[in-house]
């Protein structure tokens, strides 16, 4: 398990708690490269949070980061692929929403 650091962010004179994960312990932890962190960020399938040039992810990310680790680390699948393999999970999952909202429409009418 990994430890849940506690950060307040100041956003305009409204204070929020926000769990975030310092990257350099996650990487450590999970025997993780920073530049893969990095590559991730800049295709845009990962957030990352700057505080005071320290850079941190939403805990809500977490296993969507995990995925991503398992894919790249242990499939051996590249970064062009992982880009490809997100883009289609998303569309299935947007598709059986669909497919749930029109089972409902559809059982009004029998």
């Amino acid at each position: 398990m990994i430890n849940k650091s506690q950060w307040t962010i100041d956003n305009k004179n409204t204070m929020q708690t926000s769990n975030l994960i310092a990257i350099d312990e996650f990487c450590a932890k999970h025997d993780v490269e920073l530049s893969f962190i990095t590559s991730l960020k800049q295709t845009g399938l990962i957030e990352i949070t700057t505080i005071e040039k320290a850079w941190f992810i939403h805990t809500e990310q977490l296993k969507q980061l995990e995925k991503f680790i398992r894919l790249y680390y242990e499939l051996d699948i590249n970064l062009e692929g992982i880009e490809t393999i997100n883009h289609l999970l998303q569309r299935i999952n947007t598709m059986q929403d669909e497919l749930i909202l029109l089972r409902n429409k559809l059982g009004i009418y029998e």
